[in-house]
This record gives C-alpha cells, sequence and structure tokens, in this order.
C-alpha cells in the first residue's frame, strides 16, 4: 500500500509557532508531528509515501532530506513551486500511485487504523473515503452529513455551529481509489474540501464516511497542541514516546540529567541532553525537549518547553508553550502564553550536586560541572 502525506500548508493558526517552523516540524513529546504519522502508516503497512512540502519546506529536507525510510517504509520528499491545494497536491504526484491509496495530512496527530478504513472503503466499494470524528465547534472544520450506510449526502466547510448539517468533521484522513483523480485538473489549484468533494457529490460518486474510535487532533491551535502532548503522556493516544519509561510518570531520552530533588508531580517527558536542576517541580503534563536546561527551584505545570530553551531559576510557567531557544528568566511568572522570540542561552551549566542520569543505564552518576 501507498500512502501521500499533505505538508505543504502554513499552518496559521499555529502562529507563533508556525512562523519559525512548518506545522508537520512542530515537536509532539520530542518528535516533529509528521514522524508520528509516518510511524503510524508503517504500523499499518505502508510501504512507500510521498510528501508534498512548500512553506519553510528546508527545515523538513533538513531533518528528511529528499529520501528517507521510517520503520522500513520508504518516504519520498517532494518540493512544490507553488502551492497547489491538498488535492492539486496529490494530482501533481499521481504517477506514483497505481492503486488504492491513503492520503492523511503531516500536520495532525492520529492513531486510526488505517487497515480498518480501507477495508471499509473497498466493503462499500467507494471512489473515496473520508474518516469522521465527533466534534464540538464546527466552525473550525469541514464537516458532513452521512445516509443510513454512511453515503455521504452533503460536505460543508467550516459551518457555524447553528448552521451545520452534522457534527461529523473531515479528519483529512482519505481513501482514494486511482479513478477520482480524474476530477482534479492538471497543473491547477484545487482542493479536497472547496473543489473535488463537491465534484464527487455531484457527480453522483460512491463517497462514504468511516466513523470508528480512534484518536484524532487536527493540532491546530496553541491549546490542542498543548492538550495533544498531555494526552499522548496520558497514554490517550497511540504514538511511540522516545527515550525509556522510567516508573510510571517519567520519560527520558538518553544523556538527561536530573538532580535527586526534583519533584515529579505529574507526567513527563525529558528530550535527550536536558538538564534539570534542583527542587525543580513538574506539575501536570509536561513535555521537554532535546538540549532544554530548567534551573533550580523553577516550577513547570502543564507546559511544553522546545528544544534549546531553558528556564531561569525561580521561574513558574503554567499552561505555556516555550519555544525553541527561548530564555525564561529567572523569577519570572507566565501563565497561558505562547513565547517563541528571545535571547538564546548558550551558557555551560554550572549546576552541583547528586544528578540521575537515564541515557544507557540509571546508575548515579558524578554532578555536572
Amino acid at each position: 500500500m501507498k500512502a501521500m502525506v499533505l505538508a505543504a500548508g502554513k499552518g496559521t493558526r499555529l502562529l507563533p509557532l508556525t512562523g519559525e517552523m512548518p506545522k508537520p516540524m512542530v515537536p509532539v513529546v520530542g518528535k516533529p508531528t509528521i514522524q508520528h504519522i509516518f510511524e503510524l502508516l508503517a504500523r499499518y503497512g505502508v510501504e512507500e509515501t510521498h510528501v508534498n512540502v512548500y512553506y519553510l519546506a528546508e527545515a523538513i529536507f533538513g531533518c528528511y532530506g529528499a529520501k528517507t525510510q521510517v520503520d522500513g517504509m520508504s518516504v519520498n520528499i517532494s518540493r512544490e513551486e507553488r502551492l497547489m491545494g491538498t488535492a492539486g497536491g496529490v494530482k501533481r504526484l499521481a504517477d506514483h500511485f497505481d492503486e488504492t491509496f491513503v492520503v492523511i495530512m503531516g500536520d495532525a496527530l492520529t492513531d486510526v487504523d488505517l487497515r480498518e478504513v480501507v477495508a471499509f472503503h473497498k466493503d462499500r466499494g467507494a471512489l473515496a473515503t473520508l474518516a469522521l470524528m465527533p466534534v464540538l465547534d464546527t466552525s473550525q472544520f469541514g464537516v458532513v452529513e452521512l445516509d443510513g450506510e454512511g453515503g455521504i449526502l452533503a460536505f460543508q466547510e467550516k459551518p457555524h455551529p447553528t448552521e451545520a448539517v452534522s457534527t461529523l468533521a473531515n479528519t483529512g484522513i482519505y481513501v482514494l481509489e486511482l479513478e477520482a483523480l480524474d476530477y482534479i485538473p492538471e497543473d491547477t489549484f484545487f482542493d479536497f474540501a472547496n473543489d473535488l468533494f463537491p465534484c464527487l457529490l455531484e457527480a453522483g460518486e460512491r463517497f462514504v464516511g468511516y466513523q470508528g474510535d480512534f484518536y484524532w487532533s487536527d493540532v491546530g491551535t496553541l491549546e490542542a497542541y498543548r492538550q495533544a502532548q498531555a494526552d499522548v503522556l496520558e497514554g490517550k493516544v497511540q504514538a511511540e514516546i522516545p527515550g525509556k519509561r522510567l516508573g510510571t510518570n517519567l520519560w527520558a531520552d538518553e544523556d538527561v540529567w536530573l538532580h535527586r530533588t526534583a519533584g515529579l508531580e505529574g507526567t513527563v517527558m525529558l528530550g535527550r541532553d536536558a538538564i534539570i536542576g534542583q527542587d525543580v517541580t513538574f506539575s501536570g503534563s509536561c513535555a521537554i525537549g532535546q538540549g532544554c536546561w530548567v534551573r533550580k527551584g523553577a516550577t513547570v505545570k502543564n507546559s511544553v518547553v522546545l528544544h534549546g530553551a531553558s528556564v531561569g531559576a525561580g521561574a513558574y510557567l503554567e499552561d505555556c508553550i516555550v519555544g525553541p531557544g527561548y530564555h525564561v528568566r529567572p523569577g519570572e511568572q507566565i501563565r497561558g502564553e505562547a513565547l517563541v522570540c528571545g535571547e538564546h542561552q548558550k551558557k555551560s551549566p554550572s549546576v552541583s550536586g547528586e544528578l540521575v542520569a537515564s541515557g544507557t543505564s540509571l546508575d548515579i552518576s558524578a554532578a555536572v560541572q
């Protein structure tokens, strides 16, 4: 089976984070969101995946190159010279597909059983299948109306809740037959929701919606992004967390230094080379990225601290997202903010005392000087 991962868009609702990195590269528990998608596809037997990129494309090429392998699955990344739209981006790479294939957004988090969706699609003899998820606020999503057999009767793009035909949202997870691509014009900006799906309805094609028990978040807002981290750490979504699980509430990647006096009152992920100082307190669900330094007496509650950032001594963070390289000043108290522009902390650590190293062993290690 083959797949197409859509990764060209700007992700403007996730600003200011996406001002510095494309949305598919925004980390969830230390991994780019698109990496979680790659691992999902490989897990369900996809052998070949194609990816379109445009906005801040060099960040994706810098991480993966033009070709790579993920868990035995080949990944091929192609730059669009101009935005082609979601459907137009697939049409541009149509020659790579020769049978039923999967399309999935590279900037959402999900654990959908792709084999089950494909089986549903084939059982219904569909030209196109959408995976659907109930939502509370339809104004943020495309929604569909189904008949009693799962056939799609109507499609609305981001309707006001009082005008919505249903609360079943389009998750951006599709199964398509090659013939569906015949409805997409060559070398033209063309969107799935606004262009292709209305065409399929008007033509009377077999167009169905799959409803299953799976996790999905479009990670479309800063709050949703922070919640996605918590959902992974709390086991609400099947996703691989890097590093080792130490006890019930701590994951630590290689070469993490954790002071013995640090308090873990929640569920915490510590990225590679993170340094956690004396009397630091973690509360709620916290994701601390690679190379981060949380200094003496700081408190981090229900927050995400991205790679290379530092939290000053005695600082207090609650419901925050700290962007890459940001330096939270000593003693600062910050609640409910996304911080992405600040001075980079490049000083060498100077914490002292007994530290526990996760890395390759759990031995008590000498102090970091």
